[in-house]
């Protein structure tokens, strides 16, 4: 790490108000320290991309709720996070999302139906991580830290001038995952982003009880890298903060970690019940946030949304979610043998030992059918 990218001792410390560029009626602020030039153009994309995420996370939960798939996890309330913060990215970085990045997904051109076929079982992997630098899903919490730290240490040691993002929870704060991964990245001075949204619930724990430092960002503190903090439901800071720790990262300057500050609207995936920890009046606070309204609102402050653009956008989201039923909806599901054809290079006993067993399951319930008939 260079002298000029040194952080002063004095300056580790995150802000206590969170960077802000946009309020909930629309004014649109400039902060000094994160100035962010956008084209009509560009605030028109932000506003489509997350009209379009959002219909997408529907059309998943339905399908969920249809049978057709086993699980979701909704973005519902976090697309200006997700959105803002991979607009910031180049082409040639590298994302390592955990399951619920489907906003991210889209940006970096995954189709979202190869996302939801892991859900739905038809395969492992519905998408090549190589076609879009966008790693596959990690359930485990907090492991996608160590993918991110690792390979941002493997391009430094290349002279690879790429940058990797690691997509966490808040409740993966209190993992050991993450701590080792942000360590790591700052002993080595690693290319890496830890983009924590914190959507203030670790399933039903709300982050009082997670934490007692002032503010996740604080965390970055004890790595000597820089903490970051940002209205997670305001697209626009969101980029401003992404773009800033990006370009810091790819100088030379070393790991950092944003806390953008969202909420998450729906339940933690669908198989949770959000309404016995939260209460109907706090998802009514939250909903006068919103990131979408929030963007609509400056759109209509500056006119650049008219009733045809709005339904433009409209269409095209229902043609998202419309192609995404079509690919999903009673899709025949894979071969379950295929669980083992990519877990090592070489066969290894034990392993073999599980193909063994499953294939024996497997013969023994086509027997019994084929008896039955």
């Amino acid at each position: 790490m260079t002298d000029q990218h040194r952080v002063d001792p004095e300056r580790l410390l995150p802000p206590a108000e969170p960077v802000r560029l946009l309020e909930p009626d629309g004014t649109l602020h400039e902060h000094p320290d994160f100035p962010l030039a956008v084209e009509p153009e560009q605030l028109r994309d932000l506003y489509r991309r997350m009209v379009i995420t959002r219909r997408v996370d529907r059309e998943a939960i339905n399908l969920q709720r249809q049978g057709q798939l086993a699980l979701h996890a909704s973005c519902l309330g976090q697309e200006g996070a997700q959105i803002g913060s991979a607009l910031a990215l180049a082409d040639e970085d590298w994302v390592f999302p955990s399951y619920r990045e489907l906003g991210v997904a889209m940006v970096r051109g995954v189709d979202p139906a190869g996302l939801l076929h892991v859900w739905r079982g038809t395969w492992l992997s519905g998408h090549d991580p190589y076609e879009t630098n966008f790693a596959l899903m990690s359930i485990p919490i907090g492991t996608q830290a160590l993918h991110a730290a690792g390979f941002a240490m493997g391009a430094r040691f290349d002279d690879n001038p790429i940058v990797t993002i690691a997509y966490v929870g808040d409740g993966a704060t209190s993992e050991g995952d993450l701590h080792e991964g942000c360590n790591f990245a700052a002993v080595f001075e690693a290319p890496a982003i830890f983009f924590v949204q914190n959507n203030q619930y670790a399933i039903s724990v709300p982050l009082e009880q997670q934490t007692h430092a002032p503010t996740l960002a604080h965390k970055a503190v004890g790595y000597g890298m820089p903490g970051y903090r940002c209205d997670g439901n305001d697209v626009l800071a969101t980029l401003a903060v992404t773009r800033r720790a990006v370009e810091r990262a790819r100088d030379g300057g070393g790991p950092a970690l944003i806390e953008a500050l969202t909420y998450r609207m729906e339940a933690h995936t669908t198989s949770d019940d959000p309404s016995r920890y939260r209460t109907q009046e706090e998802l009514e606070e939250a909903a006068r946030t919103d990131p979408i309204a929030r963007m609509r609102n400056l759109l209509q402050r500056r006119e650049l949304l008219d009733d045809d653009l709005e339904e433009r956008i409209e269409q095209e989201a229902r043609d998202a979610s419309a192609a995404l039923r079509a690919d999903v909806y009673e899709a025949p599901h894979g071969d379950p043998m295929e669980l083992f054809e990519h877990v090592y290079a070489d066969p290894r006993g034990h392993l073999e030992d599980h193909t063994a067993l499953l294939r024996a399951e497997l013969d023994a319930e086509a027997a019994a059918g084929e008896g039955e008939s």
